[in-house]
């Protein structure tokens, strides 16, 4: 009996790492594409607002 509680003990450990590795990720790469978009998109206004004809 100790045997199987140990291992499910362990298996709801890992399962639960994993999620929270996983949240933890989606969280940050949700922030850096955040910040990518910002970033291209005052990129693109910039361009446009010097006259860039490509721009426009």
């Amino acid at each position: 009996m100790l045997r199987i509680s140990l291992a499910t003990a362990i298996s709801v450990f890992l399962t639960l790492s994993s999620c929270a590795n996983t949240a933890k990720g989606m969280a940050k790469d949700a922030k850096e594409t955040g910040q990518a978009m910002d970033s291209s998109t005052h990129t693109v206004l910039k361009a446009g607002a010097s006259g860039n004809k490509a721009a426009q």
